[in-house]
């Protein structure tokens, strides 16, 4: 948790500062409301799977095996979170490869100092991923576990596609959201799932608005005790 009283270099109070950790598998709308409390609240965001991407798309630009750990970690290691363009890694196939390398433990661990020091922000941060609350800040002052079925997922997912002028069948979708979650609750480190006391939010029958305010009743209902 942050502490202190005092005032930051931009005039907010300390008091006032929080860490928020968003989890949740893909497609479940985390990334989204994340950036979306982040402003919210004024706090600085972290997307997590940008980083993965990084490193995914490191190995794919030299041309070497996604399970090639010595240049995987050293991908990792060089990452700096600020100079990450979302745009540049939202490529489908940097996504698929991305859920590959995540899944490396030496990876995931040459990542955890970086997640890490962003959540120690003296103002605060919302952080979102699939480990954040159990293994990066579980100090965290609010927990959040997003999650909505596989139905609204995979519209979410194609819906994204579309958006970007890419045609893509609704069963390749559930198919590659399935093997995901497969990799992401199975993997011997970091393991998919809610921290204990993580407040669970199902999107499945909320926009984009709705889940925003939910969210914020969450962080304010944890910040009144």
């Amino acid at each position: 948790m942050v502490t202190g009283v005092g005032l930051r270099a931009d005039g907010n109070d300390l008091r006032n500062a929080m860490i928020i950790t968003i989890d949740g598998p893909a497609a479940s709308g985390k990334g989204t409301l994340a950036r979306r409390l982040a402003a919210h609240y004024g706090l600085p965001h972290l997307d997590s799977g940008l980083l993965y991407r990084a490193v995914a798309k490191a190995l794919l630009d030299a041309g070497l095996p996604l399970d090639d750990v010595s240049h995987a970690v050293a991908a990792a290691r060089a990452l700096e979170p600020t100079a990450l363009k979302a745009h540049a890694l939202k490529d489908r196939a940097v996504g698929d490869a991305s859920s590959i390398v995540a899944a490396i433990p030496e990876v995931r661990q040459a990542l955890v100092g970086l997640q890490r020091n962003f959540a120690a922000n003296p103002g605060g941060a919302v952080i979102d991923g699939r480990d954040i609350g159990t293994v990066i800040a579980p100090e965290a002052d609010v927990k959040i576990f997003v999650t909505a079925s596989e139905a609204a997922r995979v519209s979410r997912r194609c819906a994204e596609f579309a958006a970007q002028g890419v045609s893509i069948d609704a069963a390749a979708v559930l198919a590659d959201i399935r093997r995901r979650d497969a990799r992401d609750q199975s993997r011997t480190i970091s393991p998919l799932r809610p921290a204990a006391d993580a407040h669970l939010l199902d999107t499945t029958h909320l926009d984009i608005d709705a889940a925003v305010r939910a969210a914020i009743d969450i962080v304010e209902a944890a910040r009144a005790g």
